[in-house]
């Protein structure tokens, strides 16, 4: 942590304003043209895998991103140069919301074949999809929670910057693996190398189950998707500085 680096003052003033404009702007509904919709929703748009990265759901959800941002990224700028770590960013960040939607992908695809293996029209799964509304006969052959998961996938957008933060999480805990990190809930300064693993981990373990210690609300996938690409980019960056 230090002074605010370029890079991470204008991605944070970016985000400022465009969290304000949804804010402000009543007339106009950026969300739908922003935030990362399901592919098969009639908002999707592939520029969201970039655009997401600047909405966020409220206040505290920006506040806790941007400090992230601040907090690990400046030393990685500046030890990497703006345009290094603009790549970084932005590579997690996209590398997030397409693991994030792989994962929904699969897990849609199995409950529509499932809805459609029990003799459900493509019409009448449209229909759940749109407005949420199904015969509740159906509940016979499938529970209430996979058309929940059904229609959820489809309609809820993911917003912020958490993907792109985790691989900057990562990246940090590689090259500063000693710092001592203190959190809010745990005062106890923790070493990098440790905190972010469990974090990480917490996250994947929220993914699986669905029981999540953050609340709900939270793109797991995204934050394990952004680790992983973070994860991938460091150990060639490594792999190739070494060779050199």
């Amino acid at each position: 942590m230090g002074k605010l680096t370029e890079a991470i003052k204008h991605l944070i003033i970016l985000n400022v304003v465009l969290f304000a404009a949804t804010n402000l702007l009543t007339d106009i509904n950026l969300g739908n043209w922003l935030a990362l919709y399901f592919p098969q929703n009639e908002s999707f748009g592939f520029w969201q895998f970039v655009s997401h990265m600047f909405m966020h759901g409220g206040v505290m959800h920006i506040v806790f991103n941007m400090y992230a941002l601040w907090a690990f990224g400046s030393p990685l700028e500046q030890m990497w140069g703006k345009n290094k770590f603009l790549f970084f960013y932005f590579s997690a960040g996209i590398g997030a919301g397409l693991i994030y939607t792989a994962v929904n992908y699969f897990q849609f695809n199995g409950i529509y074949e499932n809805l459609i293996g029990l003799g459900m029209e493509s019409s009448d799964i449209q229909n759940l999809l749109k407005s949420g509304r199904y015969n509740p006969d159906i509940l016979n052959e499938i529970s209430e929670e996979k058309l929940t998961d059904i229609y959820q996938i489809y309609n809820t957008p993911a917003v912020g910057a958490s993907g792109a933060i985790y691989g900057v999480l990562v990246a940090f805990g590689m090259s500063f693996p000693n710092a001592k990190l203190a959190l809010i809930f745990f005062p106890v300064p923790v070493a990098a190398k440790y905190f972010i693993p469990v974090l990480i981990a917490i996250d994947l373990f929220s993914g699986v189950t669905g029981f999540s210690l953050f609340g709900g609300g939270v793109a797991h996938f995204a934050h394990v998707g952004g680790a992983i690409i973070g994860f991938i980019m460091m150990k060639y960056w490594q792999k190739k500085q070494f060779n050199h």
